[in-house]
């Protein structure tokens, strides 16, 4: 099994006060099970690298390093996304489609789901998909 992994939690790996222990746990174990991320994943990343840039938490070098560092990790990209299911899981349970994508991924590879959001935690409890709480 798998886990998918969303942006929160590799916003944490990448920003020093975003930091949580849990959090790094994820990481660690990454390697032995393999970690999984819809394609919207990394225009989600890139965007929280463009914010950071802008508000001078972060340099166009730190995002490089920090885009680098993932792409070291070798996050399997998932593409095969089913978006009626998507639609259904953000309307019931008032996703965003964004979020709901990596419930939709999670739910469909019968991987379990590390986040930090608990609207998104909560809606995949729902679903029966393991959280990995961070």
């Amino acid at each position: 099994m798998a886990i998918v992994v969303d942006v929160s939690i590799a916003a944490t790996w990448c920003f020093p006060d975003e930091r949580a222990d849990a959090a790094e746990r994820q990481l660690e174990d990454l390697h032995p099970l393999g970690g999984v991320v819809p394609g919207l994943f990394w225009y989600e990343f890139r965007n929280v690298l463009q914010v950071n840039e802008r508000r001078a938490r972060t340099e166009p070098a730190d995002s490089a390093r920090f885009l680098m560092g993932l792409r070291n990790l070798r996050l399997q990209r998932d593409e095969d996304h089913d978006g009626n299911s998507m639609m259904a899981l953000a309307r019931t349970h008032a996703l965003s489609a964004y979020d709901a994508a990596y419930l939709e991924t999670a739910l469909r590879r019968g991987d379990s789901l590390a986040t930090l959001d608990r609207d998104l935690a909560s809606a995949a409890a729902a679903e029966g998909v393991t959280v990995i709480h961070c």
